[in-house]
Formats: structure tokens, C-alpha cells, sequence
């Protein structure tokens, strides 16, 4: 097994680089991919960028160049669901892009043209494995599994967020996972994403997300260790 793991931020990969061992380093596309291990676990982490299409390229890169078996996207997300609160976690089940609108030409909401589905589902072994040791290593968090939205936008409005949960039904809204999810998709590569919690995807977001961000970027990193030191 060799998991590729992808955060957006330096934030959200620091921890886990710091807990490598036997690092090497290659840059590509601008991008700093570390491999080495953790725990007994071969391991190639990178900090992709912010939004779907650094994502993606991202995502391409781990597939053509780095032998991958495994995907995890870590990182944060602003809750959609009233029950899911900062500091909880979501596993998710299925990724969809909530900006990608091709309805005028008979496709639902989300669904990327030519690609038959709408949603892009996470592999069932690793989402089962990497939400039952959150549970064993963390059982003070609440570890929620269901969709995530993503879209190139950082959702701070009611409205929006309303908007999202009602025609997705997704549990948290983030900016790289269902570009992850749809790259991982088209190689083959089982892939799992885990958003820690940050904002509540709202008004109080612009507020909140400054206040929590590095606190749930460095709960994610540990979140995600914890997760490969188990494997």
C-alpha cells in the first residue's frame, strides 16, 4: 500500500510531514511531493493548492508519477448540516461539485457531462477503516459519514448554504475534494476525503473560519497520522 495524501493548505500537512520519516522530496508543477513513511505505512504527501483545478493536477501528478494504490484528502470544510458543529468530522461517502451546472442540456445539478453519474463515490473499505479509528484513537470527536460539496468558492451565506444541502444533501461544503474524487476516479485510485470542521458554512464563516482554521487544520494532520500509524 502507498497512500497518497493531499492537503490544500501548508496548514493542513505540516503535522503530518513533521511525523515522516525517511522524507524525499521532488517538485513538480510547483508543487512539493514528500515521500517516505509513517508509521509501516509508504506514504507520498503534498500540499495541492486551494480550489478544484490545483486539485486535479495534483491529484494527476500522485497517478502518473508516484505509483499510488491509495488516496486520503485531508483538510477542513464549513458545516451544512445544523448537527455537524466545529470541531466535528466528516467521512465522506460521495463527492460532488455543487458549481457544476449543465441542467439546460438534460444533466442534474452536479453532474459533469459525459461522465454518466452524478456523484463520485468514495472506496467503501477505506472510508469504513478511516472513520472506525477516528473513532478508536479520537472517541471525543463526533465522526459523521455522508457527501461533500465542493466548489471554487468559499461559501459564507445562508443562502448559498441552504441551497447546497437542499439540491446535494451534502453534510459540509469545501473548494478541492470532488476534483480529487473525480481525478481519483478516472485512474482507479480508491480514494477517501476527511474534512474536519471549521465554519458553519455561513454568515458567522468570515468570523469563525479565521478564529478555528489553524486549529482544525492541525486536528485534521493528527486525525489523518493516527489514521496511517494504524494501518
Amino acid at each position: 500500500m502507498k497512500i497518497g495524501i493531499i492537503g490544500a493548505m501548508e496548514s493542513e500537512i505540516s503535522y503530518i510531514l513533521s511525523r515522516m520519516n525517511s522524507k524525499e522530496e521532488t517538485s513538480k508543477a510547483g508543487m512539493k511531493f514528500v515521500t517516505g513513511t509513517i508509521g509501516k505505512t509508504e506514504a507520498v504527501v503534498v500540499r495541492s493548492g486551494v480550489g478544484k483545478v490545483n486539485a486535479a493536477i495534483c491529484t494527476q501528478i500522485l497517478a502518473d508519477c508516484f505509483g499510488i494504490t491509495h488516496l486520503i484528502n485531508s483538510g477542513i470544510a464549513g458545516s451544512l448540516n445544523a448537527e455537524i458543529n466545529i470541531g466535528d468530522v466528516v467521512i465522506s461517502t460521495d463527492a460532488v461539485q455543487h458549481d457544476m451546472h449543465a441542467e439546460v442540456f438534460g444533466y442534474k445539478p452536479g453532474e459533469v457531462p459525459g461522465m454518466g453519474f452524478q456523484t463520485f463515490k468514495a472506496d467503501e473499505t477505506l472510508r469504513r477503516m478511516t472513520a472506525d479509528m477516528i473513532r478508536k484513537t479520537a472517541p471525543e470527536i463526533a465522526v459523521f459519514e455522508g457527501r461533500i460539496a465542493t466548489g471554487d468558492e468559499f461559501v459564507s451565506s445562508s443562502e448559498t448554504k441552504k441551497r447546497i444541502r437542499e439540491v446535494f444533501g451534502a453534510e459540509c461544503t469545501e473548494m478541492e475534494g470532488a476534483a480529487i474524487a473525480q481525478t481519483a476516479s478516472v485512474n482507479g485510485i480508491p480514494f477517501v476525503i476527511m474534512r474536519y470542521i471549521s465554519d458553519k458554512a455561513d454568515e458567522s464563516a468570515e468570523i469563525s473560519y479565521p478564529e478555528f482554521e489553524a486549529q482544525a487544520a492541525r486536528h485534521s494532520a493528527e486525525l489523518i497520522v493516527s489514521v496511517l500509524e494504524q494501518f
